[in-house]
């Protein structure tokens, strides 16, 4: 195919992708597919020639779609959504045509000048205080990675990068038992490696750090000859929405003068809504806060927003320039790949500036604070529906519960066929996680364009199958 043809093309896919969102609902919400049978149906050696792009658009069709769980289906409920609002698709489309690489101000000023402009226009979003900018990653474990590659510089007076760890007191990183593995994989990478990694206890029904015990913790290692380096912080943790007390946590790293990260990867988003930032006060003391709008804000994956207090230091840490990277002739350009890990980099914030137009804040309010009613509206009518239990309360549109009839004796193994079910079934999607080492199941509301009949239509199924299971197998 060539660029003449192109037109043909572009407007078929168009109306492919706008019947594939109308109608994702009537699909089941996993895909079906067994192990192999994608791998089977692809020729095992490369095309000699070129083939009709009929042929390869109906080969999409026959073995690909089988072969997708679909992340855009309104019930879809499972790990927090990667959404594709309508305007987002439409800017990486563009992006994809254009396709920049937008390392430099001088190979993409548009890129990098709407990426400073849509940084500010998040950070006004969110309530946060003028001082902090920011860049857009591609995930939150990149701006966590960078974060701790900051943490470590810090500590080590910045000589790590030049220097190595060798010869330097173990550095050590603070964290509660729910942040996201993404922060195990930063320690791995950084070199301070998992055993420097800090547990800290969680207390409370947002089962959040003990400020207490972080203290604590902090002391035993400086008196141990150990050198604390960082603390990261948690708002709406993946498992059941953990969030730690921001505020008096950041008190504790102020202390010991350790640089600070918070990852609100999934609820950043709903601090949009000023009724929600009763969960982060004093985020403005934070050194580091990312949040990803390809989550619950709508933005098409991959788009993460990761804030800084004071951008020297990331830049102090991971910016190199060889003088083929040098830009002459221009004071006070940024760089982007300066502030990142990646050196190339996408033009992400188009799809911001589509998204936010093409809604306006109160629009993607509207949509994050029916997400957050309708999921406590169907937590309650599962706290009355005899049988099952909460276990973890709402944090925003998250919450966990359990199916736990009288007679039966192993609840994870029932739990755990309840969910295989569930998902089999393929009206809806849902995960287990482990809250204090027992099976629970995970429900949160997020797909974009969910709707409220679409969230209660969770309770129809969630009981259905869980009756179905106690009439076919008894349950002790």
């Amino acid at each position: 195919m060539n660029w003449s043809e192109f037109g043909t093309w572009g407007r078929r896919v168009a109306d492919w992708a706008q019947n594939y969102h109308l109608t994702v609902g009537t699909r089941p919400v996993r895909a079906k597919t067994k192990p192999g049978d994608i791998l089977n149906a692809l020729p095992v050696m490369p095309p000699e020639t070129p083939e009709d792009m009929e042929q390869v658009f109906q080969d999409f069709e026959r073995i690909v779609m089988p072969g997708i769980t679909h992340w855009q289906h309104p019930r879809f409920f499972a790990y927090f959504n990667a959404n594709a609002a309508a305007p987002s698709v439409l800017a990486e489309f563009l992006v994809s045509a254009i396709a920049p690489q937008c390392m430099l101000w001088q190979t993409s000023p548009a890129a990098t000048e709407m990426e400073t402009r849509m940084m500010d226009w998040l950070r006004q979003s969110l309530g946060l205080p003028d001082g902090f900018c920011g860049v857009i990653q591609d995930s939150a474990s990149s701006a966590t990675l960078a974060a701790v590659l900051t943490m470590r510089e810090k500590a080590l007076n910045w000589t790590g990068n030049s220097a190595g760890l060798a010869g330097n007191a173990h550095l050590r990183i603070y964290c509660s038992s729910e942040v996201h593995t993404s922060v195990d994989r930063a320690i791995w990478v950084s070199g301070i490696g998992q055993d420097n990694l800090v547990r800290v206890p969680v207390q409370g029904d947002w089962r959040g750090m003990d400020p207490a015990a972080l203290e604590a913790a902090i002391q035993a290692d400086i008196a141990a000859g150990l050198r604390p380096a960082g603390v990261i912080l948690c708002v709406g943790g993946t498992s059941v929405g953990a969030t730690d007390p921001i505020a008096a946590c950041l008190d504790v790293a102020a202390r010991h003068d350790l640089y600070t990260h918070v990852d609100a990867a999934w609820a950043g988003s709903a601090m949009i809504c000023p009724e929600f930032r009763d969960y982060w006060p004093g985020i403005e003391g934070a050194d580091s806060i990312v949040f990803n709008p390809h989550k619950w804000l709508g933005a098409q994956f991959d788009c993460s927003a990761h804030f800084l207090r004071n951008p020297d230091d990331l830049v102090r840490t991971l910016a190199i320039s060889p003088e083929y990277l040098k830009t002459h002739g221009h004071d006070g350009v940024i760089n982007y790949s300066e502030w990142s890990v990646p050196l190339g980099r996408r033009f992400r914030a188009l799809k911001i500036w589509f998204l936010i137009r093409a809604y306006g804040l109160e629009g993607l309010r509207t949509r994050i604070r029916n997400h957050v009613a309708w999921s406590r509206a169907l937590h309650d009518r599962l706290a009355a529906t005899p049988g099952f239990e909460i276990v973890t309360p709402p944090m925003w549109s998250l919450f966990t519960f359990r199916y736990a009839p009288a007679d039966t004796s192993d609840l994870d193994d029932l739990n755990l066929r309840l969910v295989n079910a569930i998902n089999d079934d393929g009206r809806i999607y849902l995960t287990q996680t482990r809250v204090d080492g027992e099976l629970a199941i995970r429900f949160q509301a997020g797909q974009f364009e969910t709707t409220q009949q679409d969230v209660m239509m969770a309770h129809d199924v969630i009981t259905e199958i869980a009756d179905r299971l106690a009439r076919d197998k008894p349950l002790t």
